[in-house]
């Protein structure tokens, strides 16, 4: 008995000290953000060198400008064009078509369209999915999920996200939009008209003055202290309910944005992206304190394109330079901003020296959202199951330097639903952007295949594909080919699949 006593004291030494050894991780995913909501400067020129925008200079972000500067940023980062597929995606490392949760998920039914796909996956994740969390906790990790989730229908297992691999779900639910960001009316609850949206499980700050982002905050300090105390590693989803609508001023940021040109939705969303600055900067601040920032690495990124209320969804305005916003076809849509950082510097730490990153650096090869899931499972040592396809590649070699490092550069982004563009299918292949429209509408100049050159052409004005018929053809074939490997659903139109019709030439 006293020696089985040892043999234990001995294991559980060894797992807590191996847990100081392990790298805390942070997803801060921010909502209907996009490339351009930031003052870091995302786009290139064709020297790789950073272009500042007149919308940088418009947002006020330090803290992401100061975690950029201590890490790597990527320049073409894709995000699937709404919410639910891209957190879905992060969840399995599978493109949305292959998931086939394909559309935001509507939290009271299924939200198909008239011509959508009748068996897409509006349930979203379930209790047998793999999911990251769950290979995360087998490791070791305290898993923690704070803010919007997203992942499932009212009463589905997806609603919960204690029940997909986090060990912590505070404030969670099957609602992508808040019924408030104001405390003062319980973020929904103690409002009639804004209940049904109501933001769960965040009482403690009701009737008071604090704004949902920064209540958010709080509890995700709070539950990275008790990981500590616990000595466990941690993974924090930290996922912000905003940008999304409504767009209600954060009051704080409100004297930075008066006078603006954007009115007064375009202002208040400039508040909601500063204050989810500011929750990065507090959340570096406090690892800071805990010691425990030189071996935290930080993701910050957007679920899809920006949703800021300054422009339409074809126009070239809320993303500028790029086209389109949230929900369309356009690299508006699909852009977001993505940087990974330590939260602190210290190039003699052990995890660093192990993982290095190019501080102040900008990637230009493609990374996509799905990326997250093995870059993070083989930074945590965690064991991806033995025949689970996935579609991710680990982003940890491009994170040190400007080397492509062997991996594809293309990206699928299917949406055969009605949004405010609705059913078409994109495949970007580097600088290369194939657009298919499965119902395309002549009187508004559409055609069934269009093509632009992303490299010479960011704002996608010009459809070239007329002068690049090679390139049409390998384009479609591939995207063909690639929707056909993922099993993808297609929109139906009286019941029949309306598949990708083939270039005839």
């Amino acid at each position: 008995m006293h020696k089985r006593f040892l043999l234990l004291f001995f294991f559980l030494l060894a797992a807590i000290s191996g847990a100081k050894e392990q790298t805390n991780i942070v997803l801060f995913l921010v909502d209907d953000m996009g490339l351009m909501d930031t003052s870091v400067p995302m786009l290139i020129n064709n020297q790789g060198k950073a272009i500042e925008h007149p919308l940088n200079a418009y947002y006020n972000t330090p803290n992401m400008e100061r975690l950029a500067a201590q890490g790597m940023r990527f320049s073409q980062f894709y995000a699937h064009t709404v919410c639910s597929p891209t957190r879905v995606s992060l969840m399995t490392g599978q493109n949305s078509a292959r998931h086939r949760t394909t559309q935001f998920i509507g939290p009271d039914g299924k939200n198909t369209g008239d011509k959508g796909p009748a068996n897409w996956n509006w349930e979203g994740l379930d209790s047998g999915d793999v999911t990251l969390p769950r290979l995360l906790k087998e490791v070791g990790y305290r898993t923690i999920h704070v803010g919007k989730a997203h992942f499932g229908p009212v009463g589905h297992v997806g609603e919960d996200p204690s029940k997909l691999g986090f060990d912590v779900n505070v404030a969670g639910c099957a609602y992508g939009q808040p019924g408030s960001y104001y405390g003062s009316d319980g973020y929904g609850n103690l409002n009639p008209k804004r209940k049904k949206r109501a933001v769960p499980g965040l009482e403690k700050y009701h009737k008071t003055g604090t704004f949902l982002t920064e209540a958010l905050t709080i509890e995700a300090k709070a539950q990275i202290d008790e990981a500590l105390a616990m000595e466990r590693p941690f993974y924090l989803n930290m996922s912000h309910y905003a940008a999304h609508s409504p767009f209600q001023s954060d009051s704080r940021f409100a004297a930075n944005y008066a006078g603006s040109d954007k009115g007064r939705a375009g202002e208040a969303f400039a508040t909601l992206v500063e204050g989810i600055d500011k929750s990065l900067g507090d959340l570096m601040a406090h690892l800071k304190a805990r010691n425990v920032a030189d071996r935290t690495l930080i993701f910050f990124m957007g679920d899809n394109g920006t949703a800021a209320p300054i422009g339409g969804a074809d126009v070239i305005k809320a993303a500028a330079p790029l086209r389109g916003k949230k929900a369309s076809c356009w690299e508006g849509g699909t852009r977001v901003p993505f940087i990974a950082g330590w939260a602190d510097l210290n190039a003699n730490h052990p995890l660093q020296q192990k993982l290095p990153i190019h501080a102040g650096g900008i990637q230009r090869v493609m990374g996509i959202c799905y990326d997250l899931f093995p870059t993070v499972a083989n930074l945590a040592g965690a064991k991806i199951p033995e025949g689970y396809v996935y579609d991710g590649q680990d982003l940890s070699g491009l994170l040190g330097g400007d080397a492509p490092g062997g991996r594809g550069k293309a990206f699928l982004s299917h949406f055969p639903h009605k949004h405010a563009t609705s059913y078409f299918t994109t495949y970007c292949d580097g600088a290369w952007k194939l657009l298919y429209r499965y119902f395309p509408n002549p009187e508004k100049g559409e055609k069934r295949y269009a093509l632009y050159f992303l490299q010479n052409d960011p704002s996608e004005s010009n459809d070239v594909s007329e002068e690049q018929p090679a390139e049409l053809k390998r384009l479609s074939e591939t995207m063909i080919r690639r929707l056909e490997d993922m099993g993808a659903l297609y929109p139906t139109v009286d019941g029949q699949e309306q598949r990708p019709v083939p270039l005839s030439f």
